[in-house]
């Protein structure tokens, strides 16, 4: 089992199957997020995080955008199984010791995102000799460079001192998502012949 993706075509591009795959869990992990931010901001009333959940929104959905354009698809009649799975896997899991449902919610959307950005290496999984203007392997540069961007506001609300008397459930909801994350894009890759060692390197 290889730890990149391919093997290449002979311009150098990533099977389409497997972007099919990686597209696919992607677009379904960033678009949960996008919706559960848009739910997310009417409620808010800490302005300083309703500025900074407006901004991950958009981005959010700028992602998808990207990999919706960028990914060479073909047809897979595994994913609507695969999808389902994953859906259930982003539906909201508020943090159960916290009274306040607004502010659990918050947490497990941090949590999730604090997941997406951190456990998963998209770029981390072209090999060196990749075309590199292709759109597809443009999208995972571009977006393994925003979840680095992304992920520090997650780190700073989840650090914050409103959440300090929450310490232990708030680590423990992240270390949860992270298990859960880390767990399906594993069982994603090795869906496609790309070892775990990929996401380390």
């Amino acid at each position: 089992m290889s730890q990149f993706l391919g093997p290449l075509d002979s311009a150098g591009r990533v099977p389409p199957p497997q972007q099919t795959r990686v597209a696919a869990f992607l677009i379904s992990a960033h678009g949960a997020l996008a919706r559960q931010l848009a739910f997310a901001l009417p409620g808010q009333m800490n302005a300083g995080w309703q500025t900074e959940l407006n901004a991950q929104f958009h981005r959010e959905t700028e992602i998808v955008s990207l990999l919706m354009r960028a990914t060479a698809w073909i047809p897979d009649f595994t994913l609507p199984y695969m999808m389902l799975a994953w859906e259930a896997a982003w539906l909201p899991k508020p943090v159960a010791a916290v009274a306040d449902q607004k502010q659990a919610m918050t947490i497990d959307i941090a949590a999730l995102g604090h997941a997406v950005h951190g456990a998963i290496r998209p770029a981390a999984l072209l090999p060196v000799d990749v075309q590199a203007k292709d759109p597809f392997v443009i999208a995972l540069r571009r977006i393994e460079f925003e979840s680095s961007r992304l992920i520090q506001a997650q780190i700073l609300f989840l650090k914050s001192d409103d959440l300090k008397p929450m310490r232990e459930p708030v680590s423990a909801a992240v270390e949860n998502r992270h298990r859960q994350v880390g767990k399906l894009w594993a069982e994603l890759l090795e869906g496609i012949g790309v070892g775990r060692d990929a996401e380390t390197e």
